[in-house]
């Protein structure tokens, strides 16, 4: 700690003094201290304010970048980070001051320079926070000084405690403010939320900042796909296009983009907008990432595996399975095109999930059932593939079962690929794939759903009053077809 003595001499008296007077105390050390406990409460940051106790504390904060004194420095921001919490007068006062041009000498002279106080850092950053939520005037103020190149080096510091009020800073000062928007959106701004992404990824993060910054960014407007694109090593960067559908293995970062997102959707289902652009790329990932994930391994965990691909292709997979879900009743107001699950259907997804169900080896007690000769089951089980993480055969039937659902050229589209019986099959239990019965119900009774032709493909099946699939009436579920109606429906036996 810092001889605080020999500070005070080096500090003009007029910085002092008033501190000295508005806290009672002999000490600027126990000045500081002393404010910062009667800054805790409204009462207390209202009582500050009269006695215009911010204006010797920003003074302080330039004598004290040229003095070396992290201690009374530390004092001094958290101070004012109290100061201009919810404090109308104090955050008006502090943008009049220049109070964001010190704070930004304080980050470049005082933290960047070694780049390793993340407790200044973060004081910082907490304090402009609580400056920007004061109106369009200290957003303003805040975005001129800190846009570009502060926020950028802040984004590199890899700490969760920095990623987390920058965040903030960021989504606060943009939030309804198109201009600012379009600029973080540039090429250069978006290297700040890329460095924010690895920063999270490597460090993690506390709070909802960097949720409600990505979904502004990724799921309502359209710029996950040069996010994402900018992901890549800069070296394999330079030799692609822009087109993230390229021909490269995935890393962690990817990973942990989908990874968010797919809890944004998840934890907000009905209240998040989805652009179409974000859910084709999804899509255009995870066509790409099946042809790179290697399907002969058999299952170790669910998600997250700790390999990049098969984490990818598994958050897409939730992803897609939480956009259908919303049935398409919720889409960005950016898009006219309507409903995003018809327009994921129109670009071949039943048929691409449908061709992954075929790929993969049967369930194991389905495997168990089928009465097939013993080089028959070793021909199919070596050339299947197998669920590269537990629950990968669960996530292809949900998402085509959230499709079907009150979708009439959905259930068409099943049945004309011959999905039907197929689905029939993922109505079982599967140690690999928890809740697999569950959601094969859900997706049965979907395309059945007020689509008689469908209905009479399992009617076709009857045999004696219900449908003899071996893999559901195992687990003590039927068919039913009504002889009346000609309906069918699963039932408990």
């Amino acid at each position: 700690m810092d001889d605080g003595k020999s500070l005070e001499l080096c500090v003009p008296n007029y910085i002092v003094e008033p501190l000295l007077v508005a806290s009672n105390s002999s000490t600027l050390d126990k000045a500081l201290v002393r404010l910062i406990e009667i800054s805790k409460t409204p009462d207390g940051r209202s009582e500050l304010a009269s006695k215009n106790v911010l204006v010797p504390i920003l003074k302080l904060c330039q004598s004290l970048c040229s003095l070396p004194s992290r201690h009374f420095l530390l004092l001094s921001l958290k101070l004012l980070r109290n100061l201009c919490a919810g404090e109308i007068d104090n955050q008006n006062l502090f943008i009049e001051q220049n109070g964001v041009g010190i704070v930004s000498s304080i980050v470049n002279s005082v933290v960047l320079a070694s780049g390793s106080d993340y407790e200044i850092i973060l004081l910082s950053m907490q304090l402009l926070g609580n400056v920007s939520l004061a109106g369009e005037e200290h957003q303003l103020a805040v975005w001129r000084h800190f846009f570009l190149l502060e926020f950028l080096k802040i984004a590199k510091v890899r700490c969760k405690e920095t990623c987390d009020p920058l965040c903030m800073v960021i989504y606060t000062c943009c939030e309804g403010n198109d201009e600012r928007l379009i600029e973080l959106f540039t090429d250069q701004g978006l290297h700040i939320l890329v460095e924010i992404i690895r920063t999270a990824a490597v460090a993690g993060f506390k709070e909802d900042w960097l949720k409600l910054l990505l979904s502004k960014i990724c799921l309502d407007k359209s710029y996950f796909s040069p996010v994402f694109s900018k992901l890549f090593p800069v070296s394999t960067a330079e030799n692609c296009d822009d087109d993230i559908s390229r021909d490269n293995h995935y890393g962690g970062e990817h990973a942990f983009l989908l990874s968010i997102l797919s809890e944004i959707l998840n934890e907000r289902i009905m209240d998040v907008t989805v652009s179409n652009d974000f859910a084709l790329s999804i899509l255009g990932i995870l066509r790409n990432v099946v042809g790179i994930v290697d399907f002969t391994e058999t299952p170790k965990s669910g998600l997250p595996t700790g390999l990049a691909d098969v984490d990818v292709l598994g958050y897409s997979l939730t992803i897609l399975r939480d956009v259908c879900a919303c049935g398409g009743a919720k889409w960005s107001k950016e898009d006219v095109s309507g409903d995003i699950v018809d327009m994921l259907v129109s670009f071949g997804l039943i048929e691409f999930l449908l061709s992954l169900l075929r790929d993969l080896e049967p369930p194991l007690i389905t495997r168990k059932t089928m009465r097939q000769s013993e080089n028959q089951e070793a021909t199919t089980s070596s050339s299947s593939k197998r669920c590269p993480y537990k629950g990968f055969r669960r996530d292809v039937v949900a998402i085509i079962g959230n499709c079907g659902y009150s979708r009439k050229h959905v259930q068409n589209k099943i049945r004309e690929q011959d999905g039907i019986l197929l689905l029939l099959q993922h109505c079982v239990i599967d140690e690999d794939n928890p809740f697999l019965r569950e959601w094969g119900i859900w997706s049965v009774r979907n395309i059945l759903e007020g689509n008689r032709e469908n209905q009479q493909v399992i009617a076709n099946l009857e045999l004696r009053g219900s449908v003899d699939v071996p893999e559901i009436t195992q687990l003590g579920l039927r068919v039913e077809v009504d002889p009346e109606t000609r309906r069918a429906k699963l039932v408990n036996v």
